[in-house]
């Protein structure tokens, strides 16, 4: 029996090929499909609902774009492409990519991102948690609506879980929510929510 090594992606050729494709992000040269079914996909715009309503009511200089891929300055293969992405509007100017395609390479123009868990949970409890506190974004959500995530990220017994991370020193500070809990943002600490209100 022989091993084929998975074929791996530079940042180029990602963009060549995937850059358009919303289902595929890389990591580390290798293509991640993120598997987004009906369900995930109604989470999702459920959350980026519920904040653009809140955007608007606070009249906040931010934007949530229809898609966007983060490019982390010193990671040559890694291609992040958020569920749910909230951008700083002052601060897009500094971004070099940003008028011909939809990146973002600083962490800085970035308040928030949201992953709806999929089958691919690990990159959202694991790697995902060390990327974006890296990038020194405030605030990274993790919506486990289907209770996939391992136990140790999300108890037992296994069920939905709303996990609100908060950039503190450097490391995400992690406080979950269950069904009929209203969340704590810092970043919307007027915003109205449970993660009742945006599952499927």
């Amino acid at each position: 029996m022989t091993y084929t090594p998975p074929q791996l992606f530079t940042f180029e050729q990602f963009l060549a090929e995937y850059g358009d494709n919303p289902r595929y992000e890389l990591i580390d040269g290798e293509l991640r499909d993120m598997e987004a079914t009906g369900p995930h996909e109604e989470v999702s715009g459920n959350i980026a609902g519920r904040i653009y309503a809140e955007i608007l009511r606070s009249n906040l200089n931010l934007l949530v774009p229809k898609t966007c891929l983060i490019k982390p300055p010193n990671a040559e293969a890694t291609v992040l492409r958020p569920d749910v992405i909230v951008l700083d509007k002052a601060k897009l100017n500094n971004e070099a990519l940003w008028q011909k395609r939809p990146i973002i390479c600083n962490g800085n123009t970035i308040k928030l991102v949201a992953e709806v868990v999929s089958k691919n949970w690990q990159d959202d409890y694991a790697r995902k948690v060390e990327e974006y506190a890296f990038l020194q974004i405030p605030e990274y959500w993790i919506v486990d609506f289907c209770s996939l995530g391992g136990l140790q990220f999300i108890g037992n017994p296994k069920q939905p879980t709303f996990t609100i991370c908060q950039l503190i020193n450097g490391v995400y500070q992690q406080q979950q929510y269950r069904l009929g809990y209203a969340i704590s943002s810092f970043i919307f600490p007027d915003l109205q929510l449970k993660l009742d209100d945006v599952m499927p």
